[in-house]
């Protein structure tokens, strides 16, 4: 396994940088770890030291790699909902791109042999889904902001990094599972309601878009797997840049999964499409990944199947609700 002395961590305060901080401080417990905050934000693992910057100010980004220079950056920081990104554009390149290129910029200047791992997606194949389950080698068709910003945002981390240290490209499919409360994401929107509902805290009705379209899907458990054994792999990778996805390699319609939560729900509810959650006529029908790739380079296989992800996913959520009921008022 790779040994690192100097992690620092974008995105750690969110869903999947919980995960992946609780991960690392038990991999390298030796190391010393920083997790990048915005002025005035909270949160994060308490193994992890704040390093306070603001992704889209280079001159502080480039102050920051400037001291610490780590030798491990894990970058997920970035605007990860494709349906925010719809209506917020500019902030949706500034950050995804714009945020990307400052801080790949400024390892390449300070510490150029870095291991740097960027947390891209699947969504960056776009219109090539409509061919079927895709490798790595499947043309970059993106169809929306968020995905246009990402694989931009792969090019340039490619060229600024690649001459003298390790990139690592992961290009998760769509992930979910505890901890996830962001209700612009659909499972965990369907599973919030459900338990609100569960509790006597909204009708008996749950608002859903589109229903038909079908999903590769991982339980972010199996997704901070991947990434910790790229992390582990990464000296003993044959390139300077490695793309990898992360994917199950089948696709699960949504309808279906909504049932299976529906079976694993405590209450009756109807269902009703919300015109304000349908995405636009570029939403591809069916998008899954073929992961042999990284099997083979790491030994990687999913752990949890859909059933534990929704269970758990609607588990966290009966606890947020039963924390909300209890909370001081």
């Amino acid at each position: 396994m790779a040994a690192f002395e100097r992690i620092l961590v974008t995105g750690g305060a969110g869903f999947v940088g919980g995960h992946l901080c609780a991960a690392l401080a038990e991999a390298y417990p030796q190391a010393t770890r920083s997790l990048l905050l915005r002025p005035g934000e909270r949160g994060g693992h308490e193994a992890f030291a704040a390093a306070v910057a603001d992704l889209v100010d280079e001159a502080a980004i480039d102050s920051l790699i400037a001291r610490m220079r780590p030798d491990l950056v894990v970058h997920l920081a970035g605007q990860s909902s494709i349906a925010q990104a719809l209506h917020a554009g500019e902030m949706t390149w500034r950050v995804n791109f714009h945020g990307s290129f400052a801080l790949a910029a400024a390892v390449a200047r300070h510490c150029p042999t870095a291991a740097f791992l960027f947390a891209s997606t699947a969504a960056a194949y776009g219109a090539s889904f409509r061919d079927g389950i895709l490798n790595e080698d499947a043309p970059l068709r993106p169809v929306d902001v968020y995905s246009r910003s990402k694989v931009a945002a792969e090019s340039a981390l490619s060229d600024l990094l690649a001459p003298k240290g390790r990139l690592i490209v992961a290009r998760p499919v769509n992930h979910s599972g505890p901890g996830q409360r962001n209700r612009n994401f659909a499972l965990a929107s369907f599973a919030a309601q459900i338990a609100a509902i569960e509790a006597g805290r909204a009708e008996p009705r749950l608002r859903v878009g589109d229903l038909s379209k079908a999903r590769d899907f991982l339980d972010v458990r199996d997704v901070i797997d991947a990434y910790m054994r790229l992390i582990a792999s990464t000296r003993d990778l044959p390139a300077s840049v490695s793309i990898f996805n992360i994917a199950s390699g089948r696709a699960h319609r949504m309808e279906a999964l909504l049932e299976r939560l529906r079976g694993q729900a405590r209450a009756q509810f109807e269902i009703e499409v919300d015109p304000a959650l349908l995405r636009p006529e570029s939403d591809i029908a069916s998008v899954a990944c073929d992961a042999t790739r990284l099997t083979k380079a790491t030994g990687w296989r999913p752990r949890h199947d859909i059933d534990d992800m929704l269970q758990a996913l609607l588990d966290d959520a009966r606890a947020a609700q039963a924390q909300a009921t209890t909370a001081p008022s």
